[in-house]
């Protein structure tokens, strides 16, 4: 009997050993992923962000972020500060959910703090349910959920403030026009995660490649991306990523008490703001701040980097023909030798969009001029093939579109 007992031990002890081969091979192979990241970051060419002869300074930082305010998340300033600056970012876009009886917005973040710039956001979901983010929020806000989309719309354009389309796979008020739109929302990409994969990811892998863990989630916003061409044909609309940072997913064994024995934070602020950044470029001169802010993410004067599967800093794409030169979120007239240029900081696939269709797809460019041949709405998506097959086809970059009219 004794025997039996111990022989069944052993086969569920192999079975268990057996099941946990696949999760090493996945860490085994995070440290390969990790190691062709150091090899793209070591490959860099110099940044044109510390170019004093540029026009443009460029600024990184992240959109979509919530603290203890408002619910859902138990973060605290102080961790957002120190997460920010261990990422090295300039600026940080709270977007707190608003409460009925107190003004969120007054009471995050904002301002200066660790030498980031903070602006005080709220997340607002309307009558119809459809959510979008105010930037900067306001305490009129707190009843938008009796409110429609239009007089959302028409108090921010009173406050002077962005409204930008939040979850737009579940968004139904596109009669409206908006500011942006998030093309890409890292909560949204989570809800396609396998929990018990990711389970078992996280004991593997967490304690050495906690970010990179999520790299093996990544997936290109394919529904997002052909939304935001459709309705980049009839209006003017700003392509964001949005971190919906809450630091508030993990793992843990509490005691009778509800005292934590073993702890297990999944999204900490500091691995969520290196996933997917927003880069802006503002004119030399004017500085960054709130307003200076807001204007280059209105005008569309920025990109979506995935920083995690390489620095995107440096990244530019703009346009120049006998009228002058303009940057991705501008107009241009159309004339005979009008020509895009894709600047990239490391070699990589290049992918032109004219109308939503591929008009150039190549690989191991650093530098490319495109002829423009006709009128339209041109972006670009960039792509590392080096990191592998399955990231080499998740999206590196994100343009904002160049109108040429």
């Amino acid at each position: 009997m004794v025997t039996r007992a111990k022989k069944s031990v052993l086969i569920v002890g192999c079975l268990i050993l057996l099941s946990q081969i696949p999760f090493a091979y996945r860490r085994y192979k995070l440290g390969r992923l990790n190691a062709a990241i150091q090899s793209v970051n070591s490959s860099r060419r110099s940044s044109s962000n510390v170019d004093e002869s540029a026009a443009f300074v460029e600024y990184q930082g992240v959109i979509h972020v919530h603290s203890f305010l408002g619910g859902h998340s138990t973060g605290t300033f102080q961790e957002i500060i120190s997460a920010a600056q261990s990422n090295r970012l300039q600026f940080v876009i709270m977007t707190e959910h608003v409460e009925t009886q107190i003004d969120t917005s007054a009471m995050t973040l904002k301002g200066i703090h660790g030498g980031v710039l903070f602006v005080n956001g709220n997340e607002v979901s309307t009558k119809t349910e459809d959510r979008l983010l105010e930037i900067p929020g306001d305490a009129s806000l707190g009843v938008a959920d009796k409110a429609s989309n239009s007089e959302v719309l028409a108090g921010a354009r009173t406050r002077g403030a962005l409204s930008i389309i939040a979850y737009p796979d579940e968004f139904k008020g596109w009669e409206n026009s908006y500011d942006g739109i998030e093309v890409y929302n890292v909560f949204t990409n989570s809800k396609r995660i396998n929990r018990f994969v990711a389970f078992f990811d996280a004991i593997w892998s967490h304690r050495s490649y906690s970010s990179l863990v999520f790299a093996s989630y990544l997936q290109r916003p394919t529904d997002s991306l052909k939304k935001w061409d459709e309705l980049l044909s009839h209006n003017k609309l700003v392509g964001v990523a949005g971190n919906d940072s809450h630091s508030n997913v993990g793992i843990s064994l509490n005691d009778r008490t509800g005292n934590e024995l073993v702890g297990l934070q999944l999204d900490p602020y500091e691995m969520s703001f290196h996933l997917v950044r927003v880069h802006v470029l503002i004119p030399r001169g004017k500085g960054l701040d709130v307003n200076s802010l807001i204007e280059a993410v209105r005008g569309g004067h920025c990109f979506i980097g995935f920083d995690l599967l390489g620095d995107t800093s440096g990244f530019r794409f703009d346009v120049h023909n006998s009228s002058g030169t303009r940057i991705q979120g501008d107009e241009i007239p159309f004339r005979n030798e009008t020509y895009l240029k894709v600047t990239l900081p490391v070699s990589g696939r290049v992918v032109i969009f004219q109308n939503g269709g591929v008009v150039l797809d190549e690989v191991g460019v650093t530098s490319k001029e495109f002829k423009v041949t006709e009128r339209g709405v041109y972006r670009v998506e960039a792509y590392l093939p080096q990191l592998g097959q399955s990231l080499g086809e998740q999206s590196w970059i994100i343009s904002n579109p160049i109108y040429v009219k």
